[in-house]
């Protein structure tokens, strides 16, 4: 039997869930599923100014994207903090565990390493790099590439849109310098 509630869920049980937001989104609010746009909402609805690209009716637009936003947060709270174990062990190969302790991340229990996902490791010059460069190019990218991670490779993916998949392919490729360039580098 399936413990949903302790453990991870399988991908064959969240995949097809996940799977199923698109359609869900399309059939009953005419909506594309993605998230980089909230922090667009989110400077329309309470940074008043000037600036033109916040200058529309986020209400209309942006009411459903907060809701989804929200919940996100409040589900990864109670994921982490009710129903999480701060002492779960995630099963790795041998040789990822190998690498991680290369690059120093050498507690390795939980769903996140401590070493850099604490208030510790945000404070120190990797973890400044790594949160403000980082942010940076997440935004930057999002913009430029016209959605995030999530956007092109669940809606834009399912409507077959070859800008989406160009962008897919850009946030693989991207991942794959972070994680085998970059990152050493940085830790």
């Amino acid at each position: 039997m399936i413990d949903l509630i302790s453990q991870p869920w399988p991908w064959y049980v969240a995949g097809p869930i996940i799977g199923l937001v698109v359609p869900a989104l399309l059939i009953f609010g005419g909506k594309q599923f993605g998230v980089s746009s909230n922090l667009r909402h989110l400077c329309a609805a309470f940074l008043p100014g000037r600036v033109e690209f916040f200058q529309y009716d986020w209400r209309k637009e942006g009411m459903w994207n907060l809701v989804f936003i929200a919940g996100a947060f409040v589900g990864g709270y109670i994921g982490m903090n009710l129903l999480g174990s701060p002492d779960a062990y995630i099963a790795i190969s041998a040789e990822t565990s190998e690498a991680l302790r290369a690059l120093g991340i050498n507690d390795q229990r939980g769903y996140v390493p401590a070493e850099f996902i604490s208030w510790e490791g945000l404070l120190t010059l990797p973890g400044m790099v790594m949160l403000l460069v980082g942010g940076f190019l997440v935004g930057f990218g999002s913009r430029y590439a016209g959605g995030c991670t999530s956007g092109h490779a669940i809606s834009g993916l399912s409507n077959l849109q070859f800008p989406s998949l160009v962008a897919v392919i850009g946030f693989f490729v991207g991942g794959l310098f972070a994680t085998f360039v970059i990152l050493p580098l940085i830790l």
